[in-house]
């Protein structure tokens, strides 16, 4: 197995077909060996029935359900426990990231020896003050307090070496801050790569003030963690007799 697409979603029915169908078509005409794991984060629309048609359909295509909505973090550290590629690669599904991005992102991984390649929207077509504005601030803030110099942390498109995607543990909302957990990890060969970014088809965005909020939370855990997580541990014990 190459690759593995792990695709995280919330209410998606209308896009998932097309986003089969496009992804389908990538991997085939580059003959990739993969598997796509879509994990339904407790929708409430038809995404389910969806998702179980196309695993009845095709062999490569694996379907986890949750019976409630977790959150996106949930989703993707099911889904990377779940795969089994040499390259894990995280895609939204509301076809705003591209496919056809995969091919480099793997020959990111596999040639350039990248431990991880995350996304860059430079050019989005988000509404400003839904999306865009949140996401400078979070990705101003990511980049003070943890080193990287990304520019676009939460970007869904990312690709993975398979021992970094399970060597983390993704909580909370900290999806937004994935690269910082690799570094915290250990994994150091971090880069970022210009994707393009479409309008969104169907459906509306799930990002609200609730999220903003707990972005923000969990960066404060996320500086916490990177100032002393790191620090050596003092082990006392009982002097001998």
């Amino acid at each position: 197995m190459q690759i593995s697409i792990v695709i995280p979603l919330l209410n998606e029915q209308e896009s998932l077909q097309e986003l089969y169908d496009w992804i389908a078509s990538v991997m085939q005409s580059n003959r990739f060996l993969y598997e796509i794991i879509f994990i339904d984060d407790g929708s409430t629309d038809g995404s389910w029935s969806v998702i179980q048609g196309l695993s009845e359909q095709y062999a490569e295509v694996r379907g986890i359900r949750f019976r409630k909505n977790f959150g996106k973090s949930q989703a993707l550290d099911a889904g990377f426990k779940a795969a089994k590629g040499e390259v894990i690669i995280t895609m939204d599904a509301d076809l705003q990231d591209n496919p056809e991005e995969i091919p480099e992102l793997y020959r990111l991984i596999t040639e350039s020896r990248f431990d991880l390649i995350s996304g860059w929207k430079k050019k989005r077509h988000d509404p400003v003050f839904a999306k865009n504005l949140p996401s400078k601030l979070f990705n101003w803030a990511a980049r003070k307090t943890s080193g990287l110099r990304l520019h676009d942390f939460n970007c869904g498109l990312k690709a993975f070496r398979r021992d970094v995607a399970k060597g983390i543990e993704v909580s909370g909302d900290m999806h937004r801050y994935i690269p910082v957990l690799a570094k915290n990890a250990g994994y150091s060969r971090i880069g970022e790569m210009v994707v393009k970014h479409q309008a969104r088809k169907y459906g509306h965005t799930k990002f609200g003030a609730e999220r903003f909020i707990n972005g923000f939370l969990d960066l404060i855990t996320i500086w916490f963690v990177s100032k002393f997580g790191r620090q050596p541990c003092t082990f006392l014990a009982p002097s001998g007799r």
